[in-house]
């Protein structure tokens, strides 16, 4: 799990995304964000191949810092 954080003043917020594998044999791209303290927006992408999965994973957590995220370790309550 990447775990990203916005610190602008006057609404912090976070970006989240995740790579699972589900029962049936598929992968998953779960990206999460929303204001800290708050319901994030969720959405999930399903990928035949881990591969896949992990560019697609990668290209968000690019477009998240170009926008201000800096990489996080502590945990974000959304």
């Amino acid at each position: 799990m990447i775990t990203l954080v916005h610190h602008h003043a006057e609404r912090p917020s976070f970006y989240r995304v995740d790579v699972g594998y589900n029962l049936f044999g598929e992968y998953s791209v779960v990206r999460e964000w929303g204001g800290n303290g708050q319901n994030g927006v969720h959405r999930i992408a399903w990928f035949s191949n881990l591969r896949d999965a992990a560019i697609v994973a990668d290209r968000w957590h690019v477009r998240a810092c170009a926008k201000g995220y800096q990489l996080t370790d502590r945990v974000v309550a959304g």
